[in-house]
């Protein structure tokens, strides 16, 4: 049975959007800092997967 990946790390952030590990934790520090002002707890250094999409219209 395979487990269901729930949140990006830097690493997979690096990948997707073509850019450095330390511009990947500062868009995961800046979406994590949007989730937070509405409420939502987040993982420190992870962003989840769903909210990433929205944000840069991935299907």
């Amino acid at each position: 049975m395979k487990i269901k990946k729930y949140f990006y790390n830097a690493k997979d952030i690096m990948k997707i959007l073509e850019v450095s590990l330390s511009q990947a934790y500062k868009v995961i520090r800046e979406l994590n800092e949007e989730l937070k002002q509405k409420g939502i707890r987040v993982q420190r250094g992870k962003v989840a997967i769903e909210y990433f999409n929205e944000r840069y219209k991935i299907a």
